[in-house]
């Protein structure tokens, strides 16, 4: 699934692209990327708008319009923005044609999205925006009140696994299975340590290595794995980069030992269990070997 960083690249690619053109057309293959409103009602409510600006609110693309018109597009698990594409590809689900801006010809957009799982609904008005959002999305990890104290205050009393936590939208926008797993051990803390039981010190540089993770991503545009590709196709290279997430059995390349594989909240997890034990030692750190459990042979 595309995550905060993928979809901040697509942002910054597309961003040029498309603002200050109009929409002339949007032709809506799928019937349920536009749910609850008709195809027909969705295109009729774009069709020869202005795009004001391209935004992002977490896994979010956020299309701001002429009149206060927007659009919240979700690519959800295997969803992508195509520019030009030619030729086309299989699994288009809405194509978009925009009008030519002096000296730049017209432009034609096609979102693929072979499992259909993508959405765009419409928000008329700033308010409608902000509710939407409100009720979907925490703060995001960029956001400058994003604190240690706020983790924590977060956290308090819960008991769910540390990376289902990081998972939930509602609490941290835009953080998904890769960034938690890289996150985590960046943090030296286990993915099933229960959220509300970290020290201060481990709420701290969770926070730090969560936008750290995340901003790996952003300057590696994204992590291609499955379906992710830029607006031209072209894949990230994230997953070249990767600490620990998919490689199960390759040696950690802090302590040596090998990546274990598990699942954690219905997701398949990645983790050094040697630099990230579920209970640690008072005073131990990522990266003491001195006070670490043997490596597994």
């Amino acid at each position: 699934m595309p995550e905060l960083p993928e979809v901040e690249t697509i942002r910054r690619q597309l961003a040029p692209l498309v603002e200050g053109r109009r929409l002339t057309s949007i032709e809506i293959l799928d019937p349920r990327w536009s749910r609850p409103l008709a195809p027909y009602e969705l295109e009729q409510a774009l069709a020869g708008r202005r795009i004001e600006r391209l935004g992002r609110r977490g896994k979010y693309l956020l299309w701001s319009f002429e009149g206060d018109v927007h659009l919240a597009q979700h690519l959800r698990m295997t969803g992508a923005v195509l520019s030009d594409p030619d030729p086309e590809q299989a699994h288009v689900g809405v194509r978009i044609e925009l009008s030519a801006t002096r000296p730049a010809r017209p432009r034609r957009l096609a979102i693929v999205d072979p499992r259909r799982f993508g959405t765009g609904e419409l928000l008329l008005g700033s308010d409608a925006v902000e509710e939407f959002f409100a009720q979907r999305l925490g703060l995001e990890p960029f956001d400058e009140d994003f604190t240690a104290a706020h983790l924590r205050a977060l956290a308090k009393g819960r008991t769910a696994p540390i990376k289902a936590f990081l998972l939930d939208q509602r609490r941290i926008a835009g953080v998904g299975n890769i960034y938690a797993d890289e996150a985590l051990f960046r943090a030296g803390v286990h993915p099933r340590r229960p959220a509300g039981k970290l020290s201060g010190e481990q709420y701290e540089r969770l926070r730090e290595s969560v936008i750290a993770a995340l901003n790996a991503g952003i300057d590696a545009r994204g992590a291609s794995i499955d379906d992710f590709r830029h607006v031209d196709g072209v894949r990230g290279s994230f997953q070249d980069q990767f600490l620990v997430h998919l490689r199960e059995g390759e040696p950690c390349g802090q302590c040596g030992a090998p990546i274990v594989k598990m699942v954690v909240g219905g997701r398949g997890t990645y983790v050094c269990e040697t630099c990230q034990p579920v209970f640690r030692r008072r005073g131990s750190r990522p990266g003491d070997r001195s006070r670490r459990r043997p490596a597994r042979r």
